[in-house]
């Protein structure tokens, strides 16, 4: 039985009618516009953001069809990869019927927009490694799955999912599978994009947050199949990615290669901030890492989380977390801010002695 779109496709959406804006009528940038009831006389800043934004960043994609090496067909950009997560269940699971599979310890997102959007949740656990049970997944489908997440490499645990583990999972289930691979900048992994032209029921998301640096701009790409992504551009708010957004990430894709630098610098400093907790004897375990940050197990993370805000420095406490209990998820900063971290875990653990 092959992959089948638009059996998975919630029955209204399938004949809903999108919101046609002023850019979809008239595509060009040039001419007198009095087409969208904006401001004709401008706006109160120094640059101007009377016009309303390209609802579909036609030149931003075409820059990231560059870099990414996907078509732009194939692209979808949201306000953060959140909106695209939002999408999927809105687009495909029907409240109430509808399930998707879940596999913790994850990114909580996926089981904040489950919950707005009132579709069940099967939970099925990594394993102590962190690695996909592929036989109990496929046993948690039924005929009301229609998502399963991977987030690979995983948060909070940092590390890559086996390839051959989802590539598993894409030829055998019928619903859609998500790659959240937010990290996949820091990993020696290749991209799940290079896959698109084999699995239609792929889907997968990257971001601007981390390796580029522009977290605070809210920019988040899905890739999937023409057919899937043409059904985002359908139910998403017409001007979803702000002109301003759309500029600043425009002008930064120039720069690409300091991107790639600064990928080499936080890699270096995940190398280094890890061999100086290594090196202390009450650190129970670090696990391995292709992201940008470290899951670190210790005694007492509650008590030691806590007067690390005491003393200024800011971590994620995941100890409640399931398989991560005892363990702080600690970004990877610069060197100086690295070297602060490392003196002031030395200091807690000290005063306990």
């Amino acid at each position: 039985m092959s992959f089948k779109l638009e059996k998975l496709l919630r029955p209204h959406i399938a004949t809903l009618q999108a919101y046609t804006s002023a850019r979809d009528e008239y595509k060009g940038k040039e001419g007198i516009f009095l087409d969208a009831n904006e401001n004709p006389f401008g706006s109160i800043t120094v640059q101007d953001f009377n016009r309303y934004p390209d609802p579909y960043q036609l030149e931003l994609k075409e820059k990231i069809s560059q870099i990414k090496g996907v078509k732009t067909s194939r692209i979808f950009l949201g306000n953060g990869s959140d909106e695209a997560i939002d999408l999927l269940f809105r687009a495909f699971c029907i409240p109430e019927k509808d399930n998707v599979i879940l596999l913790p310890p994850t990114y909580g997102m996926y089981e904040v927009s489950a919950s707005i959007n009132n579709v069940e949740v099967q939970k099925v656990p990594l394993t102590a490694g962190f690695q996909l049970r592929t036989d109990k997944i496929l046993d948690a489908v039924d005929k009301h799955t229609k998502i399963i997440f991977i987030c690979s490499p995983n948060n909070p645990s940092g590390n890559k999912v086996d390839r051959d583990d989802i590539l598993y999972l894409l030829k055998k289930f019928k619903g859609i599978v998500v790659v959240d691979e937010a990290y996949i900048d820091f990993s020696d992994e290749p991209s799940f994009t290079t896959e698109l032209k084999n699995f239609k029921n792929l889907v997968v998301m990257q971001t601007f947050s981390k390796a580029w640096g522009l977290a605070s701009l809210r920019l988040g790409m899905a890739f999937a199949s023409k057919d899937l992504i043409k059904i985002l551009n359908r139910i998403k708010p017409p001007y979803n990615i702000s002109g301003l957004t759309q500029e600043t990430v425009l002008a930064a894709m120039d720069n690409y290669e300091k991107v790639k630098s600064m990928i080499t610098d936080i890699l270096s400093e995940r190398e280094y901030l890890k061999s100086r907790l290594e090196s202390f004897a009450f650190i129970n375990k670090i696990h391995p890492s292709d992201a940008n940050f470290l899951l670190v197990k210790m005694p007492n993370a509650n008590l030691v989380y806590d007067e690390l805000i005491d003393k200024k420095v800011i971590v994620r406490n995941r100890s409640k977390v399931l398989l991560c209990e005892d363990c702080l998820r600690i970004t990877v900063g610069t060197r100086a801010e690295n070297e602060r971290l490392v003196e002031a875990i030395s200091e807690i653990f000290t005063s306990k002695n």
